[in-house]
């Protein structure tokens, strides 16, 4: 189930809250009583390199997950 995060207007608490997607965007109210909370932006990092995903070698190539540019084959 996604988690979401909010924070509180009234008291600056930052809360996370696990929801289903299809209520994503219903109000959330503080874990110290508040109601006045806005969702916030969250950004995933999923690695790798700058500028996008590496580069696949062809099968059989060699050279590893980017073509050797990394070392990592």
């Amino acid at each position: 189930m996604p988690r979401y995060e909010f924070r509180c207007r009234e008291c600056t608490t930052t809360f996370e809250v696990d929801r289903p997607m299809a209520a994503a965007s219903d109000p959330a109210d503080c874990p110290h009583g508040h109601s006045d909370t806005v969702k916030l932006l969250s950004t995933v990092s999923l690695g790798g390199r700058a500028g996008g995903a590496p580069a696949m070698a062809p099968m059989g190539g060699g050279g590893g997950c980017c073509g050797g540019a990394c070392g990592c084959g």
